[in-house]
């Protein structure tokens, strides 16, 4: 099992809770990004630089998780391309992508992507603060236990 961090837009606060984890647990964790990013040094934790450009970073994750793997990301199409491959998915607010959700959230996303397009939709998510880093938290510990079970 390895967790990955889809980590352009992904807050600090979800990647030091996710950091802290995989070092507790002796699993390694794969930053993707698109520039250089400070990381502890650790033999568990690596970064990869991907070349600037849409969907890169998830195009590279899509091509190395596998099954029972784990992935921050908040991007939903990511997420559609892998849940159905046994990889687990959270956003960092805590939100698990499952069998059961992923054809809804996808809709929804296409939505509001069409309303924000045509102007009917302005503005944002709330701001990141510490409830949703306690979300995350739950949710990624909920789900680091229940893979490193099936080991």
């Amino acid at each position: 099992m390895m967790i990955w961090v889809d980590a352009d837009a992904c807050p600090q606060a979800v990647k030091d809770v996710a950091i802290k984890a995989a070092l507790r647990l002796k699993i390694s964790i794969v930053f993707v990004a698109n520039k250089a990013l400070a990381l502890p040094v650790s033999d568990l934790i690596a970064s990869v630089v991907v070349p600037m450009g849409p969907d890169v970073a998830d195009a590279y994750i899509v091509e190395h998780a596998t099954q029972n793997d784990l992935v921050i990301s908040q991007d939903i199409p990511l997420a559609a391309s892998l849940v159905p491959r046994g990889v687990v998915v959270i956003d960092p607010r805590g939100t698990l992508f499952d069998q059961d959700n992923i054809g809804d959230r996808l809709s929804v996303r296409d939505l509001m992507t069409s309303l924000r397009d045509n102007g009917a939709v302005t503005g944002g998510p709330a701001p990141f603060g510490e409830k949703e880093k306690r979300q995350f938290a739950s949710t990624f510990d909920r789900e680091l236990t229940r893979l490193s079970r099936l080991k």
